[in-house]
């Protein structure tokens, strides 16, 4: 009896340090693991069929669950890599990576289904979701405004290759706006230019929203502005041609007020001179 209960502790014992030893393992594993170590269980899917995971994601798309959407269109663009399920899984993957401000990501799966099917039917949306995404990170004027350069150069993109597409009229007004943003821009600079009397560098800034933005709201001030830069400098004509043009397309402005006021101080007027920058611009103004 004794010899029994002495055989059956042991077993106790040994029992007892398998469990332990269990136990300790993980921890001396976790202990000895790099920051490049990876838990492969976590890429392990669970392959489901294509259409089942695309549907899923139109179910949490349509519930507003857009996190769960674009995970579902992920996998069946991951698993189905070469389906037709997994062409519509990357566009709407696009959109709903945009729904939930991930723009780099959208940009990315946007770009990347207009360079794999330039000719689908939902290349123009893919392209256009570029086009949103660049767009809805435009700062305030005050900032560089290279996200408004790139939301004009995607949405052009969308009225040239796909001009009879639902999305141009949207892609035209959004263009607008950014070009509009980029001529505030240069009139910032410009301003900023002039009141130090770096005229040289203001002219240049105003120069450039008359001639590449002329169908903006900042081309009434631009001409204003060139004409009291212009008359600081003592170029007469030139401040009476941009005046000129100023109240040859915006006769009722107080900007042509201010700047006609300015030429009778100084015993001048308004006049185009045909030979200058001016009058060619004042031609592109009226004819936008």
């Amino acid at each position: 009896m004794t010899e029994f209960r002495t055989a059956a502790a042991e077993r106790r014992r040994r029992s007892f340090g398998l469990v332990a030893s269990a136990l300790v393992l993980p921890l001396i594993v976790s202990a000895c693991a790099t920051e490049r170590d990876v838990d492969l269980a976590s890429y392990v899917d669970t392959v489901e069929p294509a259409d089942a995971l695309y549907n899923q994601g139109l179910a949490n798309l349509e519930a507003g669950r857009m996190t769960e959407a674009a995970r579902k269109f992920e996998a069946v663009d991951r698993q189905h890599p070469y389906s037709e399920y997994a062409r519509r899984s990357m566009v709407m993957n696009a959109f709903s990576n945009y729904r939930l401000g991930k723009y780099e990501e959208a940009i990315t799966a946007g770009k990347r289904y207009v360079s794999l099917y330039p000719t689908s039917e939902d290349a123009a949306y893919a392209q256009y979701i570029v086009g949103l995404s660049y767009f809805r990170q435009i700062p305030d004027v005050t900032r560089d405004q290279k996200e408004s350069r790139r939301a004009v150069e995607a949405m052009q993109e969308v009225v040239d290759r796909w001009p009879e597409s639902e999305y141009v009229e949207d892609a035209n007004a959004k263009i607008r706006f950014a070009r509009d943003q980029l001529a505030g821009k240069e009139m910032q600079i410009g301003r900023y230019y002039q009141e130090r009397r770096e005229y040289i560098a203001s002219v240049k800034r105003f120069r450039n929203v008359v001639e590449v933005y002329s169908n903006t709201r900042h081309v009434e001030e631009a001409l204003a502005r060139l004409v009291e830069t212009y008359y600081a400098m003592g170029l007469a004509s030139e401040a009476q041609t941009a005046a000129a043009v100023l109240g040859h397309n915006y006769p009722e402005s107080q900007w042509y007020k201010d700047s006609y006021a300015l030429l009778q101080s100084g015993g001048l007027e308004p006049r185009e001179n045909s030979g200058s920058w001016l009058s060619a611009a004042g031609r592109l103004i009226a004819g936008t």
